[in-house]
């Protein structure tokens, strides 16, 4: 029996279920719920959460890491994980301020930033998956040198000129179209796309079949060694992606940027039901995770709450969502 038939007689099972009880199954759900929960509270117990401004800078902020957290989730679903997506995004942000402060136009440097991050992406994915050398160790590797690389690149030095096409550089990452933050376009659009992929194509069902049982994958026929590097490609696209939006968003690159933005991404792809085990996760997920730490981030910010404790509350939304499918896997099995 196939890949593909194996896989498809797993979700043809599962959707045996009830539509309620499949829902209430899911732990996307009860993220969104939280999420929505969270938001209400704070329309009340706040003046300034539901008002348009800053709407906008929550929407606006949840879609960085919402990008990568696409991308993030479609690696750990086969069981890996990528330490790496902050340094990409500051490799993908220089070579595009380095191209364009030089005069080049913005047709030239994002295409540029793109094939830098792919190929961030490419060496990470060879590693892994030809190699066989652990992904938790090489994506560390990778985001020391990538950063390094770019500060190399930057000389270590602010740049804030853009050249000719700064005005569209900074209209694409920080402006808005119809209200809505441009950069929320592409989050639907990626999101849409990968959740189609995952779900309706075999490069999709292979993923869950290497997370299930990367041996069984393997004498069925998936192509293990090639899918794995096109997630850690693909997760590294996403990444320089967010890369190129910040450079329009913020109008200046540091060094700095993305620095520890992997935790939070990571966090945002387990929230929104991803295994860290492998086998599970969706992109719908990935955006849902994000837009709860947003809110939970914002949320102190507006009730004076120091910014300090952010990592505890997103540290304990972590543990509860483990917890969680452990313990749904637990009432399968059974």
């Amino acid at each position: 029996m196939s890949a593909d038939e194996t896989l498809g007689q797993a979700i043809e099972g599962r959707t045996h279920r009830g539509p309620v009880a499949w829902l209430l199954s899911r732990q996307v759900f009860w993220v969104l719920l939280a999420a929505i929960l969270a938001c209400l509270a704070l329309s009340i117990l706040t003046t300034t959460f539901a008002t348009p401004g800053n709407l906008f800078n929550v929407t606006r902020n949840f879609t960085f890491v919402g990008i990568i957290a696409v991308g993030m989730t479609a690696v750990i679903i086969t069981g890996g994980i990528d330490l790496s997506v902050g340094s990409t995004v500051l490799v993908s942000a220089i070579v595009t301020s380095v191209l364009m402060s030089a005069g080049l136009p913005i047709t030239v440097a994002f295409p540029a930033a793109m094939a830098a991050s792919l190929l961030v992406g490419l060496i990470n994915g060879v590693l892994i998956a030809i190699m066989g050398m652990p992904p938790f160790v090489v994506t560390l590797g990778m985001m020391s040198v990538a950063r390094s690389i770019g500060m190399v690149m930057s000389q270590n030095k602010m740049i804030y000129q853009f050249g000719p096409d700064q005005a569209l550089l900074l209209q694409i990452g920080g402006g808005s179209t119809f209200g809505i933050p441009n950069p929320v376009y592409v989050l639907a659009a990626l999101a849409l796309v990968t959740g189609l992929a995952m779900h309706w194509t075999r490069w999709g069902r292979y993923l869950f079949a290497i997370g299930g049982n990367e041996k069984a994958a393997v004498l069925t026929g998936v192509p293990v060694k090639a899918v794995k590097i096109s997630v850690y490609m693909f997760v590294a696209f996403t990444a320089g992606l967010t890369g190129f939006l910040e450079a329009g968003w913020l109008g200046s690159v540091t060094t700095n940027l993305g620095q520890g933005m992997e935790l939070t991404v990571i966090a945002a792809a387990v929230i929104g039901g991803a295994n860290l085990a492998g086998g599970s996760g969706t992109a719908f997920g990935a955006v849902v995770g994000a837009v709860l730490i947003e809110v939970i981030r914002n949320s102190l910010i507006l009730l004076g709450i120091s910014t300090f404790w952010q990592g505890t509350f997103v540290g304990c939304f972590i543990v509860i969502a483990v917890a969680f499918d452990r313990l749904r896997n637990r009432e399968t099995s059974e």
